[in-house]
């Protein structure tokens, strides 16, 4: 990865790249900030098993805080599309003014999105439309933090919703139910995630030879995903840190076969110095 700074190029510019074995699957990234509220991004990635032995996706991001809009190229079927999104409220980039002192069953501040996404196959010469909202809570909430969506594709009949919270430092649920219109078909999944904390002292320690409280801070050392859905089948998956090397170990289950329970075992390593 490589990161050209600022002060030399007046452009912040993101270089990426990664390669899995022994599949000999590329993956790239090109992401260059052209204005403060312009950017652009070049995704790749090359394997056998796509289609022209490879695909590449092109957007061009617009974020003036009140709004944002998006454009983006595909070659998979040589498709076009464009997104927006709309902050309603306060311009998030003038901050929210603190609010007066109320009890924690008044406290509720939140802000509200709608967006809609628009895309056209040339190729196949097939397109779809989907739009959504969702409401956030803003650090002002006098409670858990939470964040509710709702997405719509009228063409496809597809709604879902999602509900996550935090309810503690280190514990957030979440929640996603999808229902088709036309075939009646629903799906239902609960997940939860619980981080591993470790508190890292401060440099500074006058402090604690004065006999005060050592001030710090904590640090994330590793992540525990678990999701189940309505069929039983439930997901695994533990991230860790082990001073420069980053892991991955997830696993899934079908608890309705009990002949074959394990499903899928996976193992990721990345080092990063």
């Amino acid at each position: 990865m490589l990161v050209v700074p600022e002060a030399k190029r007046n452009i912040d510019t993101l270089l990426y790249g990664r390669l899995f074995l022994p599949l000999s699957t590329l993956e790239a990234l090109y992401l260059r900030r052209i204005s403060p509220i312009y950017q652009f991004k070049l995704s790749c990635v090359s394997d056998s098993r796509l289609k022209s032995g490879g695909t590449i996706l092109a957007l061009l991001q617009r974020d003036v805080g009140k709004y944002s809009t998006e454009f983006l190229y595909s070659t998979d079927s040589a498709l076009f599309g464009v997104r927006g999104l709309y902050n309603f409220g306060p311009d998030p980039r003038k901050g929210t003014p603190e609010p007066p002192t109320r009890s924690p069953s008044e406290g509720l501040y939140g802000r509200f999105s709608a967006g809609a996404e628009l895309y056209y196959g040339v190729l196949n010469k097939s397109g779809g439309v989907s739009t959504g909202i969702r409401f956030t809570t803003l650090p002002q909430h006098m409670g858990f933090p939470y964040t509710m969506t709702l997405t719509l594709n009228p063409l496809m009949g597809n709604l879902s919703s999602t509900y996550a919270v935090k309810v503690g430092s280190p514990l957030a649920l979440c929640s996603r139910f999808d229902f088709n219109v036309y075939s009646y078909e629903s799906d239902l999944q609960l997940g939860c995630e619980l981080w591993r904390l470790r508190r890292e002292p401060s440099l500074d320690l006058v402090y604690a030879k004065r006999g005060k409280k050592l001030r710090g801070e904590e640090d994330v050392t590793g992540v525990l995903k678990v999701r189940v859905d309505q069929n039983w089948n439930i997901g695994l998956l533990w991230e860790g840190r082990v001073k420069d090397l980053l892991f991955s170990l997830g696993a899934t289950f079908d608890l309705r076969r009990r002949d074959q329970l394990f499903r899928t075992i996976g193992v990721e390593l990345q080092y990063s110095s």
